[in-house]
């Protein structure tokens, strides 16, 4: 009886490592030895696991845009700049009106959504004629309309005196504060504390609720004929599928959400970051969804989830923590970028195919 339990155990076991992977389990055991590391250092743990969640929670709807230009073959969407331009353009507008809490948030999203839909219609097009190439031409799309806007930012016709340069009466400032307007309203939004611990429940429950939304939509006839799409075109089309329309439809959704999760990221963060703050804003969603365990023939709002714990979690608990145990040498920074980048160098070069 005893072996047969035993056996059962090693066998649940080996699924789970089978199901959850070695490179997982690797992240997760160093963030645990981080955890006990800053326990011994008497550090203040809810104040860490309390900065973890709001990062999860303002980089989650990001890293969920990712999901859908996998779902449909187009791969990952290095062009995630498209949607977050959109964002800010929505931001801007919302600011510019003095639009106070939720008020002003609902409208920076209702701006940013149809921009984001012409845009993300636009992008889907160009995608379609470079089959194959996706992803590196979406890099520099990316790039290209983050130095667009550039002149944007500059000539726009925002008048608002917090928004402005104070010389010259015209162009928008590089940092916007959100102070006067909608700072940390999903943030703030039914927060409460545990002891040391402050959870942002707003924050958390809108990026469940996309979480949720996505799930469903992947229950849906579009949701399947999105995965069809994305693992074989070729028998998508004989079944009747319009590959190209399921395309631009993934392209499209991802834009949008790119749009809002930069919304979501700036009421958290408390600033508006213009010019050329958005150019590499999609590697850390790209790292996040692939150490989550997704790949281009797989992936799923749980990967989603995992890798947006894992990846922001990891990145911030490991930098005060550092510092912290090398008292009196300042290699904050230092850290941030070996940590950040090398989870992204690691998660691009995986070689993992599922």
């Amino acid at each position: 009886m005893a072996e047969r339990v035993e056996s059962r155990v090693v066998t649940v076991l080996k699924q789970l490592y089978a199901e959850f992977g070695l490179p997982r389990l690797i992240i997760a055991g160093f963030l645990v030895s981080l955890f006990i590391l800053a326990f011994i250092l008497k550090m203040n743990i809810g104040m860490l696991v309390s900065d973890s969640l709001v990062r999860v929670g303002m980089n989650g709807i990001l890293v969920l845009s990712m999901l859908y230009t996998l779902a449909c073959g187009v791969g990952l969407n290095f062009g995630l700049a498209v949607g977050v331009i959109a964002g800010l353009v929505g931001a801007v507008t919302s600011m510019n009106f003095d639009l106070p809490g939720f008020t002003g948030f609902f409208a920076a999203i209702a701006i940013a959504v149809p921009i984001a839909v012409a845009l993300g219609w636009l992008y889907a097009e160009l995608l379609e004629r470079v089959k194959g190439q996706e992803m590196m031409v979406g890099t520099y799309v990316g790039y290209s309309i983050v130095a667009g806007m550039c002149i944007f930012w500059v000539a726009a016709p925002y008048t608002n005196p917090a928004m402005i340069f104070p010389l010259g009466g015209a162009g928008l400032r590089t940092t916007l504060t959100l102070d006067r307007t909608w700072a940390k309203v999903l943030n703030d939004f039914l927060a409460f504390r545990i002891g040391g611990l402050s959870i942002p429940t707003g924050l958390l429950l809108f990026f469940a609720l996309f979480c949720v939304a996505s799930w469903l939509f992947f229950r849906s006839k579009a949701g399947h004929a999105m995965r069809m799409v994305g693992a074989n075109p070729a028998y998508a089309q004989s079944s009747g599928i319009n590959v190209r329309g399921i395309r631009r439809l993934g392209v499209i959704l991802s834009t949008v959400l790119g749009a809002i999760g930069i919304i979501v990221y700036a009421q958290s963060y408390g600033f508006v970051q213009l010019y050329t703050a958005p150019l590499n804003v999609a590697f850390p969603a790209v790292a996040s969804i692939l150490i989550g365990g997704a790949s281009l023939q797989r992936a799923t709002v749980g990967h989603v989830v995992l890798g947006a714990i894992l990846f922001h979690t990891l990145l911030t608990i490991a930098l005060p923590v550092t510092q912290t145990a090398l008292s009196g040498t300042d290699i904050s920074e230092i850290a941030r970028m070996i940590m950040s980048n090398g989870m992204i160098l690691y998660a691009l070069t995986r070689a993992e195919r599922r």
